[in-house]
């Protein structure tokens, strides 16, 4: 498995096909594109919150975490679609776990569509739990919680 690097301005448009292959296959399921489809990539990577694994000189993964005070959020989390089932989204959630402790942080945060169960179960499966639901730009939202216990 390859690490993650920080995201480079060179790597936003690969970026953005990257995230669109990924999301891709939920535009009909919600009958609109993912927010996550439409993200300010350039920005993200300006901001080092960008963070990308290659494999075999290939874009393959892309995490986008944001430092909170007092937690890490989870923004964006996408992986190649034919590689699915090969431990990288556990990498992705590994590395943004060690971000957290880096930083002195206890919990990770996230949300998720509600319709995106698939997505839902393996955030459950990595200790994720939800808090709430809610309506927010016409988006049905799941925010899920992951406690971090003391390294």
């Amino acid at each position: 498995m390859s690490a993650l690097r920080p995201a480079k301005p060179e790597d936003e448009a690969t970026i953005r096909a990257l995230v669109e292959r990924a999301y891709a296959p939920y535009v009909p399921l919600l009958g609109r594109r993912p927010a996550p489809m439409d993200d300010d990539f350039a920005a993200r990577i300006a901001q080092g919150q960008a963070h990308v694994m290659e494999r075999d000189g290939a874009l393959v993964a892309l995490a986008v975490i944001e430092d909170r005070a007092d937690h890490l959020w989870i923004e964006d989390l996408a992986v190649e679609p034919g590689l699915h089932g090969q431990g990288i989204g556990r990498a992705l959630l590994a590395f943004a776990e060690g971000e957290a402790r880096r930083l002195g942080l206890r919990e990770l945060r996230l949300l998720t569509n509600e319709r995106m169960e698939r997505n839902r179960a393996i955030y459950a499966r990595a200790g994720f739990q939800e808090t709430e639901r809610r309506e927010e730009m016409g988006f049905r939202r799941v925010y899920m919680v992951r406690h971090l216990d003391p390294a």
